[in-house]
């Protein structure tokens, strides 16, 4: 079995695709992601598949990692969380501090 030669013309991923993992980055699961494109959560996972095999990604992380990598999704859709707080005493199992 042989390769299919790459075709240069057509874009690494569809626009679709693109706005999957945007939305991943943003912190959408699947469900989110199927809701917020009027979709099923099955095309979701179809596509996030479709997009990790061009990417050559084991997973949806690691796809958008990729797509960040390549200029695909720019820096800024990256949703970053706010940091967690330390314990008021250090001590594991207590409350957090206010």
């Amino acid at each position: 079995m042989t390769a299919r030669p790459v075709d240069h013309a057509r874009p690494l991923l569809t626009a679709r695709r693109i706005e999957i993992l945007r939305l991943y980055a943003h912190g959408y699961d699947t469900a989110g992601v199927a809701e917020a494109m009027f979709v099923s959560p099955s095309t979701v996972k179809d596509q996030t598949r479709l997009a990790c095999q061009r990417l050559g990604a084991a997973n949806r992380t690691q796809a958008v990692a990729v797509a960040i990598a390549l200029g695909l999704l720019p820096l800024g859709d990256i949703a970053i969380p706010e940091p967690r707080r330390q314990l008021a005493t250090g001590i594991p199992g207590r409350r957090w501090a206010s």
